[in-house]
């Protein structure tokens, strides 16, 4: 369900902490935390706030997509995952896919799609969908990447979920 500024006031009730509050506070505990599983935990709810438009312009004032992009960069697979999945989730957002790009994002969600964890295609893929626009069609359309997409869409009998990604990409940007 998504939020609005009363259903989030009723959510929240009058010692709750408010939404903003609450994103500092789970950006300020991944910054101090040094296990891993507290680290893949924290990003995961941060993820899952992702997918929220409510949400979208506290994560661009605390930084949260940059987050996720450092996520990706880190040899723990679950820290990829989830920070691939809040890049996806929050990248159907125009400021948020904008940001993403500006950002250098884009060859760090095409590097997920090599990954042998199956959600993190499936978030690349996604996110891929939502980032391909004029600014940066160039460096996703290129030949190398159109084909391992075309190799995801083959794969309907493999993993029918990544082959409908792969071609609804196909579909939305190169089939036109």
């Amino acid at each position: 369900m998504f939020t609005n500024h009363k259903r989030q006031a009723e959510r929240t009730g009058r010692s709750g902490t408010p939404r903003a509050q609450y994103l500092q506070e789970l950006v300020s505990e991944f910054q101090k935390a040094t296990n891993e599983e507290s680290k893949e935990r924290i990003v995961a709810n941060l993820a899952n706030f992702a997918y929220d438009p409510y949400n979208y312009e506290f994560m661009r004032q605390l930084n949260v997509l940059e987050l996720f992009l450092d996520c990706i960069t880190e040899p723990n697979e679950k820290l990829v995952e989830f920070g691939i999945g809040g890049i996806c989730n929050s990248s159907v957002d125009p400021a948020n896919a904008a940001l993403i790009i500006q950002c250098d994002g884009v060859p760090l969600v095409i590097q997920c799609l090599s990954s042998p964890v199956r959600n993190t295609v499936s978030y690349a893929l996604g996110a891929l969908y939502y980032l391909c626009d004029h600014s940066s069609k160039k460096e996703i359309l290129k030949p190398e990447v159109l084909e391992i997409i075309r190799r995801y869409a083959a794969a309907g009998s493999i993993n029918l979920t990544l082959s409908n990604l792969a071609n609804a990409f196909l579909q939305k940007h190169v089939n036109q």
